[in-house]
């Protein structure tokens, strides 16, 4: 079982968010008063594409072990500077299949993918983009940015709470980018 390190937002669309006390997860939105919160997608690049499309991006996660393994490379990045909502520890977040489900204090999100870094990390800090990606031993790129969820119940998600994972039924399908 892993636990939420810390939780943020930001009404507008920038790249780091805000670090807060809560946050509240709507069912099918994502986080209440976050730019990316709604049903159709929010990301500016895609609303660009099809503003109609569903919003698999709704709760942006990212595993603090990163941030860890980041500044063994040189960088000083925290929770939330990378535009996630929630940091977690203990959780492999990349690991997990299409369709797992974390169960935060009654909430509940289903992860829909990885998030796919793009040059904005590197305007944070440079070279950082090149440094969130890695090789696995087939040579598949892997991207380290975080994963993305909807909210299908909602509740409160702050410091502290714990995360229990719940998989799909079999066969899993590896997380791909959304």
């Amino acid at each position: 079982m892993g636990q939420v390190i810390s939780v943020s937002l930001d009404r507008r669309h920038r790249f780091s968010k805000a670090p807060v006390d809560e946050i509240t997860l709507i069912a099918g939105e994502g986080v209440a008063g976050d730019a990316h919160c709604g049903v159709t997608v929010k990301h500016r690049s895609r609303a660009r594409f099809n503003p109609t499309l569903p919003n698999l991006r709704q709760v942006h996660l990212i595993h603090a072990e990163l941030f860890k393994e980041l500044a063994g490379k040189g960088f000083t990045v925290g929770p939330a500077e990378l535009g996630e909502n929630i940091t977690t520890s203990g959780i492999d977040l990349l690991a997990l299949p299409t369709g797992a489900r974390l169960t935060i204090a009654g909430a509940v999100i289903e992860i829909t993918g990885l998030r796919n870094p793009c040059i904005q990390i590197d305007r944070f800090q440079d070279g950082l983009m090149q440094a969130t990606l890695d090789r696995d031993a087939d040579g598949n790129l892997v991207r380290k940015a975080g994963i993305m969820g909807i909210v299908v119940t909602g509740g409160r998600v702050r410091p502290g709470d714990a995360v229990a994972i719940t998989l799909p039924d079999g066969p899993h399908r590896p997380l791909q980018k959304v």
